[in-house]
Order: structure tokens, then C-alpha cells, then sequence
């Protein structure tokens, strides 16, 4: 494949990845930056490309990699580093540790309803707040996946349904 044949099949893309680069940044500008970095990849390695492959699927694995090492660059850039001594900024207290009066007493009841669900439903509903997958919660229930998706389901419901006070 000549450069010239390269280039018009990836302007060809086009339209295809600016929509690929909007869904990822959500941002217009930000989506025809790495709409344009990526065809400068894209071009700088026309040589990695291999004709018999698919060339989409090449500039949309371009463009996926491009943002996820420059969202890792600005989570790098963004972070705070304390140089101070005896890391003075980062022991600092910004907020009282102490909780609001009323918070404590949020908990409680909060903790009361779900100790008033039925067993069925309260203890998926428990192991998936503790970091339990519904695969694990199955296994250790002896249940299928779809009857444990059920029951956090529903145990959600029920206690929307007893906590209205607490929705915004």
C-alpha cells in the first residue's frame, strides 16, 4: 500500500473517529486534539501497519492508547507532591475529624433497616456492600447469579422505600 493510499483510507476514518474521540473525552476540542494525534501516529508509523489487517481497528487502538497515556500523563501531572519538612501540607487538618451530630444517628438507622430485611435479601445485599462480586455471593449462597442480582435488587427497593427521608 503506497503512502498516498494509507492516507486517503485513514481520511476516511475520519468521521468514524472523531465520534470514537468524542465518546471518550466528551469534550469537542478535546476530541479532534486526539483525532489529530492519533492520524500523526497513525502516519509517523505507517510502517508498523501490516496491509493485510484492518486499518480501523489500528487507528481506533491508536486513538484508545493515545488517551489512556495522556489521561495517566495528567493524573501524573496533577498530583501533589509535599516537600516540606515533616510533610507539613499533607498532615495538616483541613476538616474536623469528628462527625456531624446527626450523621451518627443517620448510620444507626440506616443500619437498622438493612438488619431488618429477611435474611434472604439482607445478607447478598451485605456481602455485595462488603466488595463481594454476585459470582462469589452465588458460590457462597449456594444460589444462581440471577436469583443473587434479584435479591440486591430488590433489597435496594426496600430500602428506598424506608429510607425516603434520606433521598435527595
Amino acid at each position: 500500500m503506497t503512502a498516498i493510499e494509507f492516507n486517503h483510507k485513514l481520511l476516511g476514518l475520519q468521521d468514524n473517529l472523531k465520534n470514537f474521540a468524542y465518546a471518550l473525552t466528551s469534550d469537542s476540542d478535546d476530541a479532534n486534539d486526539l483525532v489529530q494525534d492519533t492520524f500523526l501516529k497513525a502516519i509517523t508509523y505507517r510502517d508498523k501497519f501490516n496491509p493485510d489487517t484492518n486499518l480501523k481497528a489500528w487507528a481506533y487502538t491508536i486513538m484508545k492508547n493515545t488517551f489512556i497515556n495522556n489521561y495517566r500523563k495528567n493524573i501524573r501531572e496533577n498530583a501533589f507532591v509535599d516537600t516540606t519538612e515533616d510533610l507539613y501540607y499533607l498532615n495538616i487538618k483541613t476538616k474536623s475529624s469528628t462527625a456531624a451530630p446527626d450523621s451518627s444517628l443517620r448510620s444507626k438507622e440506616i443500619t437498622r433497616t438493612i438488619e431488618n430485611l429477611e435474611d434472604e435479601h439482607r445478607i447478598p445485599f451485605v456481602m455485595y456492600t462488603q466488595g463481594y462480586k454476585y459470582k462469589e455471593i452465588a458460590e457462597k449462597m449456594n444460589l444462581s447469579i440471577g436469583t443473587v442480582k434479584s435479591r440486591i435488587f430488590f433489597s435496594r427497593k426496600k430500602l428506598m422505600n424506608s429510607l425516603k427521608d434520606y433521598q435527595n
